[in-house]
């Protein structure tokens, strides 16, 4: 109860923090945005889709995963700078759980991650998107465990380097390759392909992609939910090792 309850506390205050400057929120959303309105119109005739709502229902669910990733991979900028401005010092003399200030950082980076989700899914409405409301939601808790699984790993490598100049070159040289062998842009092929299976965010493109098909009953959605779960659940563990070892 005590960890809930701190969690809480956590989560409210770091949400009080991004609604007093949404600015971080805005140009997460403007990269995917831009494919949205500028990649999207050409997909119809490059995948040789029948319509240009299966083009659509194709190219969202991989810019909804490449949200995800670039979102949460950066966020331990931001712990770096409580760690220089002492935040996190003075958090050891209060009797709130380690756990609970990774946890609570890590659902706030989950809550913003959602509500970009869903306004990219809106706004891809226009263009001929089509999904059912069961779907896409199976579809956010995907994206949920990518960004938990991530934004937890991004805070216990901030609290291990402690510097923005060589976190920057460090999370930049894994997200690109980790994005180009997702196939969240067109369907990989060859080598590349076989690669790709070694990579978790490309089991989440397929799934995603099925289910914003229709097809929640599609082997790929159970498996990656599986495979993403998994991942989730050792980053977390390494993540609050990282937190308790740091703010004793």
């Amino acid at each position: 109860m005590k960890l809930l309850r701190d969690t809480w506390l956590i989560f409210q205050r770091q949400m009080v923090l991004v609604l007093r400057n949404p600015v971080w929120v805005v140009i997460g959303i403007l990269q995917p945005l831009y494919f949205l309105l500028l990649f999207g119109p050409l997909l119809k005739d490059a995948l040789q889709a029948p319509t240009t709502a299966d083009a659509y229902r194709f190219f969202v669910p991989g810019l909804l995963v490449m949200l995800a990733m670039f979102g949460s991979m950066f966020v331990g900028f931001g712990l770096i700078a409580e760690l220089r401005a002492g935040v996190i010092e003075r958090s050891r003399v209060t009797p709130i759980s380690r756990l609970a200030l990774m946890l609570g950082r890590a659902l706030r980076d989950v809550a913003t991650l959602v509500v970009q989700a869903a306004l990219i899914t809106v706004l891809a409405i226009p263009f001929g998107l089509t999904v059912r409301v069961g779907d896409v939601l199976l579809a956010y808790l995907m994206l949920g465990l990518i960004g938990l699984m991530l934004s937890a790993a991004s805070n216990a490598i901030a609290l291990k380097l402690r510097s923005e100049d060589a976190l920057a070159p460090l999370m930049n040289g894994v997200a690109q390759p980790l994005l180009l062998l997702s196939g969240i842009l067109l369907p990989l092929t060859g080598w590349v392909a076989t690669v790709a299976d070694f990579n978790p965010f490309s089991w989440a493109v397929d799934a995603s992609r099925a289910l914003f098909a229709g097809n929640p009953g599609d082997d790929s959605v159970w498996q990656a939910l599986l495979i993403l779960g998994a991942l989730t659940a050792l980053t977390l563990f390494w993540s609050a090792r990282a937190f308790a070892r740091s703010v004793r």
